[in-house]
């Protein structure tokens, strides 16, 4: 297969963890006779620094014309002044809109020798096996905003449609998982919340009814995530919702660095990034995680290259690395040593050589 990947490494620690990320999928290339052109571009902050704008029109470009877009992260205190006229953030909301991707695909797994990372008691989390699905592109981040002196305003809209297309993506998942769907909304209290849930609720009984679906209050959900988590097959639910739940979930396996994501729309093209942020407090120190990033490179291989096998090769090659120690300082064990950055990425290198 020959397949053009647009490479956006953003800021802080995202070149970093995205060379690993590169590495992975140029070997997987050479592995499995496919040939990949990754076209670096700039993004996020540094192309505020270069061009004046986050996201640059020929970035943009390059987006719209790659088969997959492989994300860091954006972001730092640089360019966060309440002075700053403009902030990497809207580059990435602006992306993700001119790419039409929707649905956020946020997958939950214990690897059983990372038990121990987690603060949380090994027994809980037993069997978790989870998948967030996060309304991407409408809710409160993208709705109208106002400030002055006095005030502030977010509106948070969704129109039937906008819900319709989410709730499909995650019941189809459901279907061909453990068929189990569970909401997550407000409906106690926000319009937008009551309208998910009638929508969601009429989808799922007249498309899917071979799927079990609950409804679940966000705080209520809060709360089951840490207590029950292995109860839970596919999650979906609204954007600011997903990021700031999905940001929970990431301590069931650990750390927020072992987290992948896949942002998907109609068509194969998607935008692969792990779930953390630029992190600038570590960045340029090399030892930053970059699981959650490969781990979206195999996400990359399996939704928009439809290349089933190297991805379950390349998931495999990051299980295999954790089980033997390669364990990065937010993840390390307290009687051995963290390993970096590169050191992690090479461990997966090497298991991916070793299969062969």
């Amino acid at each position: 297969m020959k397949a053009s990947l647009a490479v956006l490494a953003g800021d802080g620690v995202g070149p970093e963890v995205i060379a690993e990320a590169v590495r992975c999928l140029e070997k997987i290339a050479a592995l499995f006779g496919h040939t990949f052109a990754l076209v670096p571009a700039a993004f996020g902050g540094v192309a505020i620094d270069a061009h004046s704008d986050p996201l640059p029109p020929e970035t943009l470009q390059l987006c719209l014309r790659a088969d997959a877009v492989l994300l860091g992260a954006v972001g730092g205190p640089q360019w966060s002044a309440p002075a700053a006229k403009m902030r990497p953030e809207e580059g990435l909301l602006r992306l993700r809109r001119e790419l039409r991707v929707y649905a956020n695909l946020r997958p939950v797994r214990v690897h059983p020798a990372l038990v121990d990372a987690s603060p949380i008691k090994a027994e809980v989390l037993s069997g978790v096996d989870l998948i967030f699905v996060r309304e991407l592109t409408g809710g409160i981040y993208f709705g109208a905003k106002e400030r002055t002196s006095e005030q502030a305003s977010d509106v948070c809209t969704y129109s039937v449609a906008e819900i319709e297309r989410v709730v499909r993506v995650a019941a189809q998942l459901a279907r061909a998982r453990r068929r189990k769907l569970v909401s997550i909304d407000k409906a106690n209290v926000l319009e937008t919340s009551r309208l998910w849930r009638e929508v969601c609720t009429r989808i799922v009984q007249r498309e899917f009814a071979d799927i079990e679906l609950e409804h679940m209050l966000v705080d209520a959900a809060a709360m089951h995530l840490i207590r029950r988590p292995r109860d839970f097959d596919v999650l979906v639910t609204e954007n600011m919702f997903g990021d700031i739940l999905t940001d929970e979930a990431s301590m069931l396996c650990g750390s927020l660095g072992l987290l992948p994501s896949a942002s998907l729309g109609d068509g194969r093209r998607g935008l692969y990034e792990p779930i953390h942020g630029s992190a600038p407090d570590i960045a340029g120190r090399g030892i930053a995680n970059p699981y959650g990033a490969i781990l979206s490179a195999a996400l990359l291989l399996r939704h928009s290259l439809q290349l089933q096998a190297e991805a379950r090769a390349l998931e495999g090659a990051v299980a295999r690395a954790l089980t033997d120690g390669a364990r990065t300082a937010d993840i390390a064990r307290r009687d051995a040593p963290p390993c970096s950055t590169r050191a992690a990425g090479t461990a997966v290198l090497e298991r991916l050589e070793a299969r062969q």
